[in-house]
This record gives structure tokens, C-alpha cells and sequence, in this order.
């Protein structure tokens, strides 16, 4: 069960330094900013992750493969991208796969180290959402997690229900593939329909504001 969090892990890493890519592409960045953006994305929300557990050295310095793979998916990802014109829902499909896998990789980490369902919930989120804030926050929007779209939401459903399989004594093979699942269903699913969370109403807000 290790290899296969671990090759999660590694699949996780290439997405969202996919994304961080994509994000730098339609940002005009050139080559370094790029792999920068790229190499962020996919190692932020562990770094937090790690630095608040107080794993020291935190993962990618203790395994540097993982800088090695976010790199060289962010470089394949700029070259593809100058070869072939990517679907114009590529970040947001990709960004929910690694949602998805890294939402269950930092509750997997955290509840090794911890044993609590609750903070476990907590560091899945945050493994999951923080790269992509980094993300958006380097290239000047507005993080996702701060819009009205279904984002987080979909992390914190898919890491509870990882907490509920592990309660419940489900085996491994069913409860990792089933909270990926349910999370990554939930955010496409929000993707397609246009799902949203409310907003605040404006009218109760003063024209100062």
C-alpha cells in the first residue's frame, strides 16, 4: 500500500506542476517562470503541510525527485504547449486530479503522524488547495479557493470521507480510490454544471464597502 500512496504522490506532483505551467503559459512567462511556477504549484501544499506537522526536512528536500518531476512536467508541458493548443479546460481538468489525489496524500501523512480524523481533514485540504493558491497568487488572480466555485468544498468531502472509511475499518484498496473519486467527482461535476456556493448578497453591504 505504501508504493501506491507513493506513486500517488508522484502522479499528484505532475499534475499540479502541469497546471502551474498552464497558468504560466497564459500569463506569457518564459521558460524559468515556468518551471517555477510549475515546481510551486506542485510542492506548496506539502511544504505547509510538512512545516505545520513539523516533518523536518520537509519532502522534497529529504527526496529531491519530487523538484525533479515537477520540473520536468512543467518543461514537457512547455513544449507540448508550443506543438499543440491545449483544450481550453485543461488547467481546470488537470487541477482536479491533483485536488483529488493530494486532498488523500496529506490526509494519509497527517494521520500517521497524529491519529486525528479531524486535523487529518484539515492537512488533506490543505495538501490539496494550497499549491493552487500559491499558484494564482504568483501569476496576480484571484485563487479559486476564494471564489464562489466549488473547490474546496470538494477537498473537505473527499478527506472526510477517507476519515469515515478508516473509522469504519474499510480496506485500503477501497477507501483510497474512493475518496480520489469522490472528490475529484465533485469538482468536475461542479466544473460542468457551473455549481456554486452562495455568495454574500450585496445588498447588505454598504455602498463604502
Amino acid at each position: 500500500m505504501d508504493s501506491i500512496i507513493h506513486a500517488l504522490d508522484l502522479v499528484g506532483t505532475a499534475v499540479f506542476a502541469i497546471t502551474g505551467a498552464l497558468v504560466a503559459g497564459r500569463k506569457r512567462m518564459d521558460t524559468f517562470g515556468v518551471v517555477i511556477l510549475g515546481c510551486v504549484t506542485a510542492v506548496g501544499g506539502g511544504t505547509l503541510r510538512d512545516v505545520v506537522l513539523g516533518h523536518h526536512p520537509v519532502f522534497w528536500i529529504s527526496s529531491p525527485h519530487y523538484l525533479a518531476i515537477a520540473a520536468l512536467a512543467a518543461i514537457g508541458t512547455f513544449v507540448v504547449a508550443h506543438r499543440w493548443r491545449l483544450p481550453e479546460m485543461a488547467i481546470a481538468y488537470a487541477d482536479a486530479v491533483g485536488l483529488a489525489v493530494f486532498t488523500v496524500i496529506g490526509f494519509q501523512t497527517s494521520f500517521q503522524t497524529t491519529g486525528s480524523f479531524g486535523i487529518s481533514i484539515i492537512m488533506g485540504m490543505t495538501t490539496g488547495v494550497v499549491g493552487g493558491i500559491i499558484r494564482d497568487v504568483l501569476a496576480g488572480k484571484i485563487p479559486l479557493i476564494f471564489h464562489k466555485e466549488i473547490y474546496a468544498l470538494a477537498s473537505l468531502l473527499g478527506a472526510s470521507l477517507l476519515a469515515v472509511s478508516i473509522h469504519f475499518h474499510w480496506p485500503a484498496p477501497l477507501a483510497l480510490p474512493l475518496a480520489i473519486l469522490a472528490t475529484l467527482g465533485v469538482r468536475i461535476a461542479a466544473l460542468h454544471w457551473n455549481l456554486t456556493l452562495p455568495t454574500f448578497p450585496p445588498k447588505y453591504l454598504s455602498p463604502a464597502e
